[in-house]
């Protein structure tokens, strides 16, 4: 009985399984709500795009957490599919959305209010707002090492 609850202690209080094992659940939950050809990351850069247009790619980076060269492959498919642009101006690229890729981000902000309806119903809104502003804050600090 005492290696069933020094297990359980582990599992229930290692942050990088119950986070792992988290964003499992979530993955789940998004794949159904967020019905699109891309994968999720694709609409959130999107997204980021939306509020910074001419943002350059390496703003675009910074902001979504990512190595230059994922930001790289994603902005090509983006490109490739017609729903961003990119200018080069001096030696900086400065992307924007395609009408095509406004449209696309407004099925995604529908797409996302499912997502949240979908996990809220399960969790409660209150504990779902709360949960993504704690693991937000704990991004931020871990990222800051």
């Amino acid at each position: 009985m005492e290696r069933i609850q020094e297990e359980d202690d582990v599992l229930m209080y290692c942050l990088y399984f119950t986070a792992s094992r988290f964003a499992r659940n979530i993955s789940k939950l998004a794949d159904e709500a967020i019905d699109g050809e891309l994968a999720p990351s694709y609409y959130y850069l999107m997204l980021v795009v939306h509020f910074h247009p001419g943002i350059t790619q390496k703003e675009l980076s910074e902001r979504l957490s990512l190595a230059p060269s994922t930001s790289t492959r994603f902005l090509d498919k983006l490109e490739k599919s017609g729903l961003l642009q990119r200018d080069v101006i001096g030696k900086q690229s400065h992307i924007t959305l395609t009408p095509s890729g406004e449209a696309t981000y407004t099925e995604f902000r529908q797409s996302l209010k499912t997502l949240f309806a979908n996990y809220a119903s399960i969790l409660g809104k209150e504990e779902s707002e709360l949960l993504s502003k704690t693991l937000h804050e704990a991004n931020e600090q871990l990222e800051k090492k």
